[in-house]
């Protein structure tokens, strides 16, 4: 005799089962994805749009490490380095007195966030006892938004 709940019964159900569920329509899929691509049309200009002003802020705040640094070296060696010896005469010692460097955490002198040298010019300067600047995104004099100049005499 049969038992009604067998192993037989369980496997017909579960097939029944799997043959009457049904996924995602094509349709529901194309809706999905397209919604999806509105969220990222709308969002993702708006996130782009801040890496921009968060690389200049990056700029601001190098700028004013070095001022201070710049600052440290005076105290010690009496002047600031030369526009030949750069900002470099804060990490090596350009041969000068009483140089008690490095003046910086690492033993390099960081690239602008957009992976560009920082500018210098001193004694004096042309706004101040000495000019540190990075020409922006686009490397050039100038510029707008993302490609303007960061530099000290505008960061202080």
């Amino acid at each position: 005799m049969r038992r009604p709940h067998g192993p037989d019964r369980t496997l017909r159900l579960g097939l029944r089962l799997i043959k009457n569920s049904s996924g995602f329509s094509l349709i529901e899929l194309l809706v999905v994805i397209i919604i999806l691509g509105l969220l990222a049309g709308l969002v993702g200009p708006r996130l782009f749009s801040r890496v921009g002003q968060s690389k200049t802020a990056a700029a601001r705040a190098q700028i004013e490490l070095f001022s201070a640094s710049l600052d440290q070296y005076r105290l010690d060696v009496g002047s600031y380095p030369a526009s030949a010896a750069g900002i470099e005469a804060l990490v090596r010692n350009p041969n000068a007195p009483n140089w008690n460097g490095p003046y910086l955490k690492k033993n390099t002198v960081p690239a602008d966030p957009w992976g560009k040298p920082y500018l210098y010019k001193c004694c004096p300067g042309d706004h101040g006892d000495f000019d540190i600047w990075s020409l922006g995104a686009d490397g050039a004099p100038g510029g707008d938004g993302e490609n303007a100049d960061v530099t000290s005499w505008s960061v202080k």
